[in-house]
Formats: structure tokens, C-alpha cells, sequence
């Protein structure tokens, strides 16, 4: 209290006593996945496509984690983080060989007198190189002036310091005029013909590379003729060590997670199928642990309607209210082919989910929505299928003559049926959120009866304009929903042990999954029209 010691007026700032509860975001995505280059295991937000590529490159033959994210903003997605997982911490290096062009070879490390052919000439270090891993490299480029074709430019590195530069010639019009002077002029190689009196062939301009390549994820060849392998851990990762999912736990923003090169490790044979369950429990351990975000799984690839019964009731097996399945595969359009290629849906239905949280609010189904970006289906669904598959909780997505492809299907894979619609879920996680973050200035305050109405009539205010957006079932907020804070739920010893316990009840909408018409014939004209 301010303390008065001299007449006058004065004039104070008191706080009104109300303290509005603002609802939380629902859209931002994860994924976890493969990439050519980027930050490993570094949850990086992107907020569209063109950062994506800036920072973990462009379209990627074999993997999903490029489509997915591609997907997701194509369909409305406007905030995700990217985790990439299986290579090494680099900004710029080769990862998964692209389409239509050839692997990278490895560099030419030049170890003190082992010479090392290239092209038509060897090459041999004089001494050993003292900069990024202790060896010299050697990079062939184009040359330049009017004899460009024949001749190309030899450049040393010791790590990545240029130390020389050569320009060479491949022609045979001084006969080792080239090897002469590299001879008398380096003092870091030796170049010799490989085969004297030969016809001296220029070097491919690719045949060395500037600096090793990153090691390949997944079945990338690697130069001496492996295969690099990815382990499930790579995914999962550590909640201490900031890897792999288990690396987004410090961020509270998450709303899904997707893991869609699981099935591309899948695919390859990499991984087998207990080694995607493994992952994808450990995904949906990783959701029911944070108690504030979805996992959308991804089912095994080319499974059709009894096949993918099969895996749900006896392989996967999974209950949860925190995850959600879609099949089958989406047909999606790559630019970098120019041709249709076929992508686990995850990516897509999440970008699905942001935009109908959007356009209708979280509380809204996500289902009956277009899949844009789908060309067609890996396989098409027919009811009888789906009377199969929807109680067994896996989402389909079909395609509608004249309506599209759309996403026919909102269901968790919970048992529970208090929890079985996905928006229902979600909007509970969106509610606990929301009133999480909107009462933090509770804690310390005094804990009586004025605390409990403030409490009450701050939830209360926010769950009327809940009620009111369509969110809660009821004509009227008595019907929608109940806050009860008072003596009766916070007794002497609640109050001794310093808890204020306010108590809340909700009535969500569920969504019209069954639309019923019931028709019946009648014998009309029996009747009188009364005024």
C-alpha cells in the first residue's frame, strides 16, 4: 500500500482484477527426416517452402522428408521444424544423390608418397597437408582462353586453403612441358604421365572433388562401395542430447510431429517392420509424454485394404488418443522430375489440420477437406473397405468423382470412445494449453475466496467465447460448460498444502460422421390443411 504523508490528491494504477485467457496456436508442425545438408539433429523452424530449401536442399530421390514439407505448406501449413537426423553437422555438404545426376566421388586425398592417378597423369604429395583432416586434395576446373577444351586448371588445397594453382594443358605439342614445370614450380605435389609417350587425356572436371562429401544417410552408396546404415535411435534420439524427436520436448509451440523417411529407411531395407514400430511407439510415447501434441503415423507402402487391416490389428496394435493414421499413400506431382511420384500422407495431413484450424477452428473435424497437391492415390478406396478399416481407427483418404481427393476420415487410434474423434483431442489439448499459459499469474497469489472467483470468472469469460465461436455443444454457456473453484473443491487441507484446485467440465461437438435420411413412403390426400 502507498504510503501518504502530506495532503493532497493522488491518483493510482490498480489492476482490474481481470485477466483475459488468449487461445494458443494449434498449427505448428514437425518433422523428422533425412535431408542432403542442413544442421543435424537441430530443431530448425521454417515458415515456407524457400527457407526449407536454404536450409536443407531441394527434392531428394528415395526420400519423403522434402515432399512432406512441401505438402504441408501446399495445403495451408504455415510454421514447422525441421529435425534431420542420419548424416553429419553440415551446411553445404552432399548428402542423398539427386535425381538424374551421378554420385559424388570422393575427394583425391593426397597422403605423402602414394601417388594417385588422375586422368592421364599421377599425383603425389610431397609432404603431408596440415589443415582439415591432415591431407592435400586436388581439384580439376575448366580452363580458360581460346584452347579452353584442351586445357584445365589444377588447384592444391590443404584443407580449404588454396596453397597452388596451376594452369595445364593436355595436349602433346611440348612433350612434358606440363610435368616439367609443375616439377619445378610446387612444393607441395609431384605430377607425373601416368604412361609415357601417351596421348595425355584432360581429366573429367568432376573426377575430383573440392571437399569430401557429408556421409550419406540411409542406402546412399559411399565410396568405398557400403551402404550407410540408419538405426532407430537416429529417430527417437534423447531428450537430454537434443536429438532426433526427442529433441522437441523443449519446444511448447508443437502442435503434430511426422517421422515420414522412417518408411523410406523402411523401404530400402534398412529397417524392419518391428523397427518402425519401435519408432512410431517411440513417437507416440513421445506425444503422450508432452500431453500437447498429435502424432500422425504413416503406414508401410503398396499394402492394400486387407493388408493394412492386418498390420493395424496384429503388427501395430497401437491405442492411443494421441495419434492418428492415414492411408493409403499420396500420388503427389515433384517439380524436380516433372513426374508423379508416390509419398507417405503425413506431410499432407498436417498441412490439412493447419488449414482447417485456420479457416474453421480447431474444434472442426479435419475431414471432408481437399487434398491439394494430390494427383492421385498409391490406391483407391471403395466404401466396402472402408466400413473395414474406419472402426479400427485408420483414416482414409479418397478420391470423389468431380468433388476430389479428399480426407474421408477423423478418428484417433484410441479405444477409448470419450476419445475417439480427433478433433475432440485436439481441442482439449488446445483448451489445456490455453488456460495453462492464461492463469500462470495465479501461482503465489493469496489462495482464499477472492482468488477463486477471479479464477472463475477469467475461465468462465474464455469459455464463453468458445460457446459462442461453435465450439461447445449447449443453447446456452450453462449447457456448454461448468467452472467450479470454491470451498467445496479446495478444502482446509488443499489450502495447507498451498494447491487451489478449479474444477472444469466441457461439453465439445463431436463431428456428423454418419449422416442418416430416413424416407418413407405415405398415402397423401387423406389429410385437411388447417389455417
Amino acid at each position: 500500500m502507498p504510503t501518504y504523508l502530506s495532503p493532497g490528491v493522488y491518483i493510482e494504477e490498480v489492476a482490474s482484477g481481470s485477466r483475459p485467457i488468449e487461445g494458443v496456436g494449434t498449427s505448428v508442425a514437425a518433422f523428422v527426416g533425412l535431408a542432403p545438408r542442413g544442421p543435424l539433429n537441430e530443431p530448425t523452424l521454417v515458415t515456407n517452402w524457400s527457407q526449407y530449401v536454404a536450409a536443407f536442399g531441394e527434392f531428394t530421390d528415395g526420400y519423403y522428408l522434402a515432399h512432406s514439407v512441401y505438402g504441408f505448406f501446399n495445403n495451408g501449413g504455415a510454421a514447422a521444424y525441421v529435425v534431420r537426423v542420419g548424416g553429419t553437422d553440415t551446411a553445404g555438404g552432399a548428402g542423398p544423390q539427386q535425381q538424374g545426376t551421378a554420385p559424388a566421388q570422393a575427394p583425391k586425398e593426397l597422403t605423402a608418397g602414394e601417388p594417385v592417378a588422375l586422368g592421364a597423369f599421377t599425383v603425389s604429395a610431397i609432404a603431408a597437408g596440415t589443415g582439415n583432416g591432415g591431407a592435400l586434395t586436388v581439384e580439376v576446373q575448366d580452363g580458360e582462353g581460346e584452347s579452353a577444351a584442351d586445357r584445365f586448371k589444377l588447384v592444391v588445397k590443404d584443407g580449404e586453403k588454396v596453397v597452388e594453382s596451376f594452369d595445364v594443358s593436355a595436349k602433346k605439342t611440348a612433350r612434358n612441358y606440363v610435368v616439367t614445370q609443375v616439377k619445378q614450380r610446387s612444393k607441395t605435389i609431384v605430377l607425373e604421365e601416368a604412361s609415357a609417350g601417351g596421348q595425355l587425356a584432360r581429366p573429367e572436371a568432376q573426377s575430383v572433388t573440392l571437399a569430401p562429401p557429408a556421409p550419406a544417410p540411409a542406402a546412399v552408396p559411399a565410396s568405398d562401395g557400403s551402404v550407410a546404415r540408419v538405426e532407430t535411435a537416429q529417430f527417437i534420439g534423447d531428450s537430454a542430447d537434443r536429438t532426433g524427436f526427442g529433441g522437441l520436448e523443449a519446444l511448447d509451440e508443437i502442435n503434430m510431429v511426422a517421422v515420414p523417411d522412417l518408411m523410406a529407411a523402411y523401404q530400402q531395407g534398412l529397417i524392419d517392420e518391428e523397427q518402425v514400430k519401435a519408432v512410431q511407439l517411440g513417437l507416440i510415447s513421445h506425444c503422450e509424454l508432452m500431453g500437447d501434441r498429435m502424432a500422425i503415423i504413416d503406414p508401410p507402402p503398396s499394402l492394400n485394404a486387407r493388408q493394412i487391416r492386418q498390420w493395424r490389428q496384429e503388427l501395430a496394435g497401437y491405442d492411443s488418443r494421441y495419434a492418428a493414421l492415414y492411408y493409403p499413400w499420396i500420388k503427389s506431382f515433384d517439380p524436380a522430375t516433372g513426374q508423379s511420384v508416390v509419398v507417405p500422407p503425413s506431410g499432407h495431413m498436417a498441412g490439412v489440420w493447419a488449414r482447417n484450424d485456420s479457416e474453421r477452428g480447431v474444434h472442426k473435424a479435419p475431414a471432408n477437406e481437399i487434398v491439394r497437391g494430390a494427383v492421385d492415390l498409391e490406391l483407391q478406396i471403395t466404401r466396402g473397405e472402408q466400413d473395414l478399416l474406419n472402426p479400427i481407427g485408420v483414416n482414409c483418404i479418397r478420391a470423389f468423382p468431380g468433388r476430389g481427393i479428399r480426407v474421408w476420415g477423423a478418428r484417433t487410434m484410441a479405444s477409448d470412445p470419450a476419445w475417439r474423434y480427433l478433433n475432440v483431442r485436439r481441442y482439449f489439448n488446445y483448451l489445456e494449453e490455453s488456460i495453462l499459459i492464461g492463469t500462470q499469474w495465479v501461482v503465489f497469489e493469496p489462495n482464499d475466496q477472492a482468488l477463486w472467483a477471479r479464477i472463475r470468472r477469467n475461465v468462465s469469460a474464455f469459455l464463453v467465447n468458445e460457446w459462442r465461436s461453435g465450439a461447445l455443444f449447449g443453447s446456452r454457456p450453462e449447457d456448454a460448460f461448468y467452472v467450479k473453484c470454491d470451498a467445496e473443491t479446495n478444502p482446509v487441507e488443499s489450502v495447507d498444502l498451498g494447491r487451489v484446485v478449479c474444477e472444469i467440465g466441457i461439453a465439445p461437438v463431436k463431428p456428423a460422421e454418419f449422416v442418416v435420411f430416413r424416407l418413407a413412403q405415405f398415402s397423401g390426400g387423406g389429410g385437411e390443411l388447417e389455417e
